[in-house]
């Protein structure tokens, strides 16, 4: 193997450093850091206000910064800056053992301590503290000396004992993930879609310049009457539910016995720009719903979806029901908003200043980067999902471990400019979704009480993205037989989670009328997967058992190629 040149690599990270910031364009960033900036001036002029408590602030913090400094050589008290509970920063032994980085552990806790506590306590309103608390810890994480060769001294023991080589390493993975545009979360060479991820048996047997529908192969002799139809998010790849075997929910549908079908998106180019919601209906959902019924020979279908992939599903039943149309005889809802009253941590990017810029920058079409919408999600957990992997990666010169989820979350989706414009100021903005007759499409104005399928409601406890408590106020919007079950973990790991492993727990029963914290007061805690609880309710809703077809597809949808199709392909 040929040695790696390190002054060619320094020179071809400045190079591409260069090139990356010359490439930069600071309008994406102004009106953020205005925002930031003019809160933070606020506080210090509300703070001249009041100085005696302004001066009890900095005065204590410059007392604790005192006592840290004459005791670094002691041990440790127990009133030492920690980190709190799931902090991974500092659990190394290193951090303790020497007295300079424990200092400076402490230190900059203590510093980040006093920031988020001047925001904290600050007479700004609930808006723009909010954006300002998330702001500070931008900055607050960004400055950890865990994220700093000098200042890392797990960092320092590596590069003493490999001789500078993690260095050159990491160097190597940052000019490729500089060629990748994003940073690389896990081994992405352990995985090939149609081999060990996205690898259930099936064929695309329908298209259009939208979506792919995949038809999987049955893998028990009978099969509900009432076939499955999955709409995944159209912003992420339809194969997060299709993983490797051991998790895939896909799998374990067809194991229950259902005839199942997935919408796979096509990843949106420039010349798809102008595609609205409306056509993510008229030729997405819509057409979908027509072939699997025309393949299966059902009057009805049972729909599942996730996220936006939800919301779909919903603007789709209630503009059919207004058509006098009912195809669907249950619809499953994973992590999905349909009241955006509260969006979480997501709202300090969506105001009307922020909405009119985004407006303006796509009002001739194209698409809003899927890159840029992962970056978005990533800042809401920076920590785990940024400065772990920039410490890893580049610092330590690790190569990330295979973790097919982490794969899936690498692959990013475009969305079009018609419609992430529109969905951030109906829905997001303005919350027009909750409103009867609020927004129209295709010809007809939505009114979600008129789904009237029994519902299965499906959240999870510490979701960033769709808030638990905002999802459970999104299940009382709708008037159908709703069943809403609370899962453990976030976003992705309160969906995915297989019933053969049956970790964690979820959440049933829950007396309704009082409010989602009194729901989960209220509610039984089941241990393991919510996977069985989801198929024991869908078996309830109804069908019976017939012969599992012989081949997917029909004469009139043959197959068009092998499951995962192309268009799950393109990036």
């Amino acid at each position: 193997m040929e040695k790696t040149d390190p002054q060619a690599l320094f020179e071809k990270f400045a190079s591409t450093g260069h090139r990356m910031f010359k490439d930069f364009s600071a309008s994406e960033t102004q009106e953020m850091a205005g925002q930031f900036g003019a809160s933070w001036n606020t506080i210090m002029m509300r703070s001249m206000e009041n100085p005696e408590e302004w001066l009890k602030t900095i005065t204590g913090f410059y007392q604790d910064q005192f006592n840290l400094w004459i005791n670094m050589f002691k041990p440790p008290s127990e009133g030492a800056a920690q980190p709190v509970h799931g902090d991974r920063r500092f659990a190394s032994p290193e951090w303790e053992e020497s007295p300079l980085h424990n200092y400076l552990k402490q230190s900059y806790l203590l510093t980040s301590r006093m920031l988020t506590g001047m925001v904290s306590d600050s007479p700004l309103d609930v808006a723009t503290k909010s954006r300002t608390e998330f702001y500070t810890r931008q900055f607050v994480d960004a400055m950890s000396p865990s994220n700093f060769a000098m200042t890392n001294p797990e960092v320092l023991k590596e590069t003493l004992e490999s001789k500078g080589q993690n260095l050159i390493n990491g160097l190597e993975q940052l000019m490729q993930d500089f060629d990748k545009g994003r940073i690389s979360m896990t081994d992405e060479s352990a995985f090939e879609l149609g081999r060990n991820i996205a690898a259930t048996p099936g064929s695309v047997v329908f298209q259009n310049e939208l979506f792919q529908l995949i038809h999987f192969k049955p893998m028990t002799e009978k099969v509900n009457d009432r076939p499955l139809l999955i709409i995944p998010p159209c912003i992420n790849k339809y194969y997060i539910l299709d993983l490797s075997e051991h998790n895939s929910y896909v799998r374990y549908c067809l194991e229950q016995g259902n005839n199942v079908f997935i919408m796979s998106w096509r990843n949106p180019d420039e010349a798809l720009g102008d595609k609205t919601w409306d056509d993510y209906l008229n030729e997405g959902t819509f057409p979908a719903i027509n072939a699997v019924k025309k393949i299966t020979g059902a009057k009805k279908i049972n729909g599942v979806a996730w996220c936006i992939g939800g919301t779909m599903l919903a603007t789709t039943i209630a503009v059919l029901a207004a058509k006098n149309k009912k195809p669907f005889a249950s619809a499953t809802f994973f992590t999905t908003l349909l009241d955006f009253s509260d969006p979480g941590e997501l709202r300090v990017f969506i105001d009307e200043s922020q909405v009119k810029q985004f407006e303006e920058k796509l009002k001739k079409g194209g698409v809003m980067p899927g890159k840029q919408l992962a970056t978005t999600f990533a800042m809401l957990r920076a920590n785990d999902l940024i400065w772990n992997y920039v410490v890893n990666n580049y610092l330590k010169g690790k190569t990330p471990p295979p973790f097919d989820i982490l794969y899936w979350n690498s692959d990013s989706t475009n969305m079009t400019a018609a419609m992430y414009t529109w969905y951030l100021r109906n829905m997001y903005l303005e919350n027009k979704l909750i409103e009867p007759g609020g927004i129209e499409l295709c010809g007809v104005p939505v009114d979600l009480g008129k789904i009237d399928c029994p519902a299965y409601y499906l959240s999870a406890i510490e979701d960033h993205i769709a808030p638990w408590k905002t999802t459970f106020i999104s299940a009382q919007v709708l008037k159908c037989p709703t069943e809403f079950v609370l899962g453990a973990s976030g976003h992705i790991a309160g969906v995915i989670n297989p019933a053969n492993k049956n970790k964690r727990n979820f959440w049933i029963n829950g007396e309704t009328g009082k409010g989602a914290d009194h729901w989960l007061e209220s509610a039984k805690s089941v241990p393991g997967s919510w996977w069985t609880h989801w198929d024991g309710w869908l078996k309830g809703t109804g069908g019976k058992e017939i012969p599992a077809p012989e081949q997917v597809g029909t004469k009139a949808y043959p197959e068009i190629e092998a499951a995962p199709g192309s268009y799950v392909l393109a990036r």
